[in-house]
């Protein structure tokens, strides 16, 4: 896991707009592995099929889609914008796993 949002969201939204690859979900909000990435369908994953949310009541954070901004930024975009610091390191993922994501989820970038 990356980065994560902890209780203490307020549910503002900063950081949804600013994260590069769309792993930032609203609470109770479905997603997809294609939202905000190049991924297209193949025959063994259609990233286009929507997921169960993963938190309810707060912004949650997608960590197969997390790349703690590796690629697009120097440090994670969602922990400088948000106002209560509630977007907080996980464990941190190695920089070349991260390399390795982006380039899964970007393949056209």
């Amino acid at each position: 896991m990356s980065i994560k949002i902890t209780e203490k969201c307020i549910n503002c939204g900063a950081c949804e707009p600013e994260c590069p690859n769309k792993a930032i979900y609203e609470g109770g909000k479905k997603w997809r592995m294609s939202d905000g990435t190049s991924l297209i369908k193949n025959k063994t994953l259609d990233p286009t099929i929507f997921q169960k949310p993963k938190k309810k009541d707060i912004y949650f954070i997608v960590s197969e889609k997390c790349t703690e901004c590796v690629g697009f930024y120097n440090e994670p975009q969602c922990v400088i914008i948000c106002p209560v610091q509630c977007c907080v390191p996980g464990n941190y993922e190695k920089k070349e796993s991260l390399i390795v994501k982006k380039n899964f989820l970007h393949r056209n970038r």
